[in-house]
């Protein structure tokens, strides 16, 4: 199966990330490597790109698609937080730009079974991104909790049922282990009030959200790392991260705003004392969001967000 994945914010990515042709760029989540086609026709055979993703499948497809400019690209399977280990090992110290796009890729949501989706009644409860881990969403939905259930769904998911689906969740694996996303659709279905479901989208679509969160340590990935992106950068590089959910553009906008102005002196005081200096600037005042025709073409794309932070 083609590995297909729509580049979201494309343009505003590519636009935003001020290529040289002769710059060091990274991309932390390849995916089919469609932002990365962008940045590498742009290097000259001076510029290097390095893109890094955990999925054995986006490698193969991505190395396909960036073959043309394998004298300027090189592909790591690794994570993004990986990126200085990574970096190192090639003898690279410093960047020119680094990208993120957070989203799941449309391959992983459209490959039944990998078990991102809620859509396909029959697939396995999968929702590794790196397939060399050993846990995997069942592990997650069979053993974690009641406790933790709730706290990861009401948390990751902004469920305002997740009281209630973890609860459902722990009777039904009393009964037999809960394996596919058949079972698990049937099951948040249960918790859900009538007249919410009417209404609200899919029921399992938050719950999906919160294990796959969990099971990948996406949130806690993102937070640990931003600084150390921002450290990697020239004076002048920038990093461009797209995030899908209020969560991830919470943090990135959290991380910015404190690389920007890290003083932590109160207010009235008439001068810093505290020597934190200012690492750059939040590029992005407001996120950038899909154009409408990026929209009318991609309906993946509605809860995009763009920031971009520039080094000093």
């Amino acid at each position: 199966m083609d590995f297909k994945h729509y580049s979201v914010l494309l343009d505003e990515c590519i636009e935003n990330l001020n290529i040289k042709p002769d710059g060091i760029y990274v991309d932390g989540t390849l995916g089919g490597g469609g932002h990365s086609y962008q940045i590498a026709s742009r290097l000259t055979s001076g510029g290097r790109l390095i893109g890094i993703d955990q999925d054995a499948d986006a490698i193969s497809a991505a190395s396909k698609r960036l073959e043309e400019f394998q004298d300027r690209v090189t592909i790591v399977r690794s994570n993004y937080s990986d990126m200085v280990h990574v970096l190192d090992q090639l003898g690279i110290q410093k960047v020119d730009g680094i990208l993120l796009d957070l989203g799941v890729s449309s391959f992983q949501l459209d490959t039944p079974d990998r078990g991102f989706t809620y859509r396909v009644e029959s697939a396995p409860l999968d929702m590794r991104m790196d397939k060399r881990q050993e846990m995997t969403a069942e592990t997650i939905v069979n053993t974690y909790s009641e406790k933790e259930l709730f706290r990861i769904i009401r948390d990751y998911g902004e469920d305002r049922f997740a009281q209630n689906i973890a609860k459902h969740i722990c009777l039904a694996r009393q009964e037999q282990p809960i394996k596919t996303t058949g079972q698990l659709n049937a099951i948040i279905d249960r918790a859900i009030p009538a007249k919410v479901k009417k209404t609200g989208g899919h029921p399992s679509k938050r719950t999906y959200q919160a294990i796959r969160i969990e099971l990948n340590q996406e949130l806690t990935v993102l937070q640990e790392h931003l600084d150390e992106m921002i450290e990697l950068l020239n004076p002048g590089g920038r990093l461009c991260i797209i995030t899908f959910h209020s969560l991830e553009d919470r943090i990135v906008k959290s991380s910015f705003k404190k690389n920007e102005n890290p003083c932590t002196c109160p207010p009235n005081f008439p001068v810093c004392v505290c020597g934190n200096k200012s690492k750059g600037t939040v590029i992005s005042r407001k996120p950038i969001l899909p154009s409408e025709e990026e929209l009318a073409a991609n309906s993946r794309s509605k809860s995009a967000k763009l920031r971009v932070f520039e080094r000093k």
